[in-house]
């Protein structure tokens, strides 16, 4: 099968689908080997710290890899926009600070 767009599987990680033919164990029986004191093995097998870290940075570099990165030109046009949206609802919440100030002082007096 295919993997879906922003799936975090890795060879390591082993197939999450199931396309090798292998016959999945339902979760009663799961449970029920587990009880009987059986370890899991294979893929399934629980791996050490650095095992499981390096597992973790290497899931990170390979999501980093999909990112589609923004030009210098993007960069500066957004950081632009979100500049001019901040100057401006600033002005508006300072405009009805003054107002609300000037009518306080008004009606209290």
């Amino acid at each position: 099968m295919t993997e879906t767009t922003g799936s975090t599987a890795t060879p390591e990680s082993g197939n999450p689908e199931g396309a090798d033919g292998a016959a999945e164990t339902t979760p009663a029986e799961s449970r029920r080997d587990r009880k009987r004191g059986e370890k899991k093995s294979g893929k399934r097998a629980k791996k050490g710290v650095f095992a499981r870290l390096a597992l973790f940075y290497r899931q990170i570099i390979a999501e980093l890899r999909k990112v589609v990165w923004p030009s210098r030109n993007e960069l500066v046009n957004y950081t632009t926009v979100v500049v001019v949206f901040v100057v401006v609802v600033m002005a508006f919440v300072a405009g009805l600070d003054y107002g609300f100030s000037k009518l306080s002082l008004w009606i209290f007096g």
